[in-house]
């Protein structure tokens, strides 16, 4: 944390970290996962509870988020507290009801799945949107598929092409399929999809795509063993493993100059922030991170109060 954010070592715990700690726990999310968020976004720290934090939490429920989803909300992307929010939804609400056909209320169920669509590029939404529509899949049938699984949105023109390919080519299903579970684009053909469907095709099993590719592998391995095939149950919704990475070596975004999200914190902390090294004394910077410490949980530090003492200071 001190190296990726050394400023909030000058920042005051009792004014300013604890409260921002304390009020994004009060919405729901544990302290245990606050602290693993901030251990790898400490720059979080920085963001101003008043003017940023608190009415970034009511832009997201002024635009139909609800609250009780707020916690997964926040783990899924911990910088939308950072962002210029209202403005970026706004942005995004319009152009997913003007380009997709998406009514407001169907655009906040996308966001509490998948909340970096607020940041993802509008050419990039485009080009997927308009990949689904020339294979002969309708405006409204595309718009379902995006609310239902936004996560397609994040995926490679190729990968895309390659699973449709081998859906119509090799599978032979009704497209009707792809469209009660575009989740099926969000698993790979080498490793899950080719494989299971082999064994599912050898044993003459007729099953919907959900049924045989969203379950882990050991509860596959017992359906293929089973003497009797049990029908769809209601289970957890999907959910997309891995870590979420915003689109960006891969695709090109139009306008190359645009400004990063994890560089936006630099724009918004306070500059009395981004100064606290020059003007601060070491005995203030040693005794606030001794401090901050002692009241935050130690999951979140790095440093022990013992490595802290042999920390040497240069202004």
């Amino acid at each position: 944390m001190v190296t990726h954010f050394p400023f909030f070592l000058g920042m005051r715990v009792g004014t300013t970290i604890k409260p921002l700690c304390e009020y994004i726990t009060s919405l729901g999310l544990p302290m245990r996962i606050l602290a693993r968020i901030l251990e790898k976004r400490p720059y979080i720290l920085g963001y101003d509870l008043e003017e940023t934090v608190k009415p970034n939490v009511e832009a997201l429920l002024s635009f139909g988020i609800r609250k009780e989803m707020l916690p997964l909300v926040i783990a899924q992307y911990p910088p939308i507290l950072g962002l210029p929010l209202k403005t970026k939804l706004a942005a995004q609400q319009y152009f997913f009801n003007l380009k997709l056909q998406i009514d407001p209320d169907a655009f906040a169920c996308a966001i509490e799945k998948l909340p970096q669509l607020v940041s993802l590029h509008q050419n990039i939404i485009l080009k997927l949107v308009e990949f689904l529509r020339g294979r002969g899949i309708s405006n409204e049938d595309v718009a379902r598929m995006v609310v239902r699984c936004p996560q397609i949105l994040l995926l490679r023109m190729e990968l895309m092409k390659n699973s449709l390919y081998f859906f119509k080519s090799e599978m032979k299903r009704p497209i009707s399929e792809l469209l009660d579970y575009p989740e099926y684009f969000t698993y790979s053909l080498e490793s899950r999809i080719k494989p299971r469907y082999m064994r599912v095709s050898t044993k003459g099993i007729r099953c919907s795509l959900d049924w045989f590719l969203n379950c882990s592998d050991q509860r596959f391995e017992e359906r293929m063993r089973g003497d009797f095939i049990e029908g769809d149950a209601p289970g957890p919704s999907f959910t997309m493993g891995g870590k979420l990475q915003m689109p960006g070596s891969q695709l090109v975004s139009d306008d190359d100059n645009a400004e990063s999200d994890d560089e936006i914190w630099w724009r918004i902390i306070p500059k009395i922030f981004r100064d606290v090294l020059l003007t601060a004394s070491c005995t203030q910077v040693s005794s606030n991170f001794l401090c901050f410490l002692c009241q935050i949980p130690s999951s979140i530090a790095l440093i022990t109060k013992t490595d802290c003492k042999g920390l040497k200071y240069t202004y």
